[in-house]
């Protein structure tokens, strides 16, 4: 298994040196880019981080299966926040266009109504543990807490109305993605599945 590692990072090593001698190549992103200088030139390739973790070892059936329950709430749960991330993203930059305080407080109630309409029965099947993972999930794709988007579409107000209805059922939207730490287990799970490795 290390030869393999060893061998792969050779070729890829080479495989750039070979494409710098070649300049009449296209460039692409997964193709360097020749870059001139005053007498020289360089080929730049943008390689992205590739994550090697070693096996998990489990003591015991239990853990085995809590491990296999979290790979599968991650991957139910992260389409759906990477989602609210490129809706956050556009519903941002729509919302910038529009000229009045009137139109945007409109167009965020509509959006409110079509987003829980549409959303709000896949997300009631989902489990507690499943709508706990999702809410860290969002705080890990946006880089800010649930509740920190709420209030900055719907005001305090809601925002903190949400926030103790979550709390109902033991979630908070102001929980914080923690990669280092208590949820060192699930980044590394959500880089796999990133990948296409789980």
């Amino acid at each position: 298994m290390k030869n393999s590692i060893y061998i792969g990072i050779i070729f890829l090593l080479l495989s750039v040196g070979l494409c710098a001698q070649n300049q009449g190549a296209l460039v692409s992103p997964r193709t360097p880019h020749p870059y001139s200088g005053v007498g020289d030139s360089l080929s730049v390739m943008i390689i992205p981080d590739i994550y090697v973790y070693p096996p998990v070892e489990f003591k015991s059936i239990t853990e085995e299966e809590k491990y296999r329950k979290l790979i599968r709430d991650v991957k139910r749960t992260l389409p759906y926040a990477k989602l609210i991330y490129v809706t956050l993203i556009e519903t941002y930059e729509y919302m910038q266009t529009l000229p009045t305080e009137k139109q945007r407080q409109d167009h965020m109630k509509r959006m409110e109504k079509d987003l829980y309409a549409e959303y709000f029965p896949v997300l009631k099947k989902m489990s507690l543990s499943q709508g706990k993972l999702l809410i860290k999930l969002i705080n890990r794709e946006c880089n800010q807490s649930s509740y920190d988007i709420l209030k900055a579409f719907l005001g305090s107000f809601r925002a903190g109305f949400w926030n103790i209805f979550a709390g109902i059922f033991g979630a908070s939207l102001k929980s914080e993605w923690d990669p280092k730490g208590k949820d060192a287990m699930t980044e590394r799970i959500v880089i796999l599945v990133e990948e296409g490795a789980l």
